[in-house]
């Protein structure tokens, strides 16, 4: 492995006495370098909290540290990634607006990138919703209108995602007071000061048990099941997206959950020049492990291998995973199927954006609108899903 200068360590039974003791042994063995890096959502975060009891068990188990790098935004975490500086971004969907070349990715600057897939966490909770205060008076989403929401700038993924969950009860962003933020743990204070009435967190992070540990409590914004258009309304602009019964977070009655959305958090991508064999062994010690981390942290059952979605996925998985994914007998005809419609997606995605950049205006604004017009043209062109026309 040309990465790996040395192995970490090698998993040995019963060969010691044979006097094979710290041989390599790729078959067995877990290799990765001194250091990996991951870009996170900041401190404070769910997928900042996983990441690190991920690190802790990778440093008892092989000396090595994981350094976790916080991005205040999607843009952040994924500009690293992009630029070498991480090996993987720990993140939320944000990835597939990436590869999609959406939102703050469709402009001049970003366009669709070649991201793959490698892990991901599909938890008890839930990925993103939306939560307010006790006393607030806010049950259900329809409460929501007219009231103060964020929008976290730089962020796409959390914005859409909010987007989404209004358009359940047929609102948008002209339904609601936007309040714009730089970051999103300034959204965290801001609903405990009472200068928003909602939020967007994860069912179980730690943002939720500190706002339930307050003195205004916790409530969580339902979305009930039972209303198919609504639904529909919410899948057709985030297909991955999905009606889902939280069962995990404070408040919430583990027997009878709460009817939510969700979709990957956190999301394990690469880029697809990254080493086949380092993401290999990241995805092999993920699962290696999943007993000795799960526990540990608010979210960390969501990482189980059979959790993945391999079937499903809507980005491509890097090699390098799928090759422990066949390893592991996981890796189906279905997969496959899905993991060629899903590179093909993303080669004419590339393919439209190098063909529109060679003749598209350089004002951005002109230049992100002509982009999105490109963009789903070609996408009907080729029998494909748009997921947004427009801005």
């Amino acid at each position: 492995m040309k990465q790996f200068a040395r192995c970490t360590r090698t998993m040995i039974t019963g060969v010691a006495a044979a006097g094979l003791v710290g041989l390599c042994l790729p078959a067995m063995a877990v290799e990765l370098p001194r250091t990996v890096t991951w870009a996170a959502y900041p401190t404070g975060s769910g997928g900042y909290a996983q990441a690190v009891a991920i690190g802790s068990v990778l440093q008892n188990e092989y000396n090595v540290n994981l350094r976790v790098i916080p991005g205040r935004n999607d843009v952040s975490r994924l500009s690293p990634l992009r630029a070498g500086r991480v090996h993987f971004s720990a993140g939320g969907t944000e990835a597939i607006y990436a590869q999609e070349g959406l939102l703050d990715f469709g402009t001049q600057a970003w366009g669709p990138q070649a991201l793959r897939a490698v892990y991901w966490s599909m938890s008890d909770g839930c990925s993103y919703t939306l939560i307010t205060t006790a006393d607030s008076g806010i049950e259900t989403i329809d409460d929501v209108r007219g009231k103060r929401v964020p929008f976290v700038q730089g962020s796409p993924t959390l914005n859409n995602a909010t987007a989404s969950l209004l358009a359940y009860a047929n609102m948008t962003w002209d339904d609601v007071q936007r309040v714009e933020f730089g970051g999103y743990m300034g959204t965290i204070d801001a609903l405990l000061d009472g200068s928003l009435d909602v939020m967007g967190s994860s069912c179980n992070t730690t943002a939720a048990v500190r706002i339930d540990a307050g003195p205004r409590g916790l409530q969580f914004i339902t979305f009930p099941h039972g209303d198919q258009e609504a639904i529909d309304r919410v899948t057709a602009r985030i297909p991955w997206f999905v009606p889902h019964v939280a069962t995990d977070g404070p408040t919430i009655d583990s027997e009878e959950g709460v009817e939510v959305f969700s979709s990957p958090y956190p999301f394990l991508v690469a880029t697809a020049a990254q080493d086949p064999d380092l993401v290999y062994n990241m995805t092999k010690s993920m699962v290696k492990h999943y007993e000795d981390y799960k526990d540990n942290v608010p979210g960390g059952e969501g990482w189980a291998l059979d959790r993945q979605g391999l079937e499903t996925a809507f980005a491509p998985f890097h090699e390098g995973a799928i090759r422990y994914f066949k390893e592991a007998g996981v890796w189906t005809e279905a997969a496959e199927r899905r993991q060629e419609a899903n590179l093909r997606r993303q080669d004419v995605l590339l393919k439209a954006w190098e063909e529109y950049t060679a003749q598209a205006s350089v004002d951005e604004q002109e230049f992100r609108q002509g982009w999105m017009e490109w963009r789903a043209q070609t996408l009907r062109d080729n029998d494909m899903i748009l997921i947004m026309e427009r801005w």
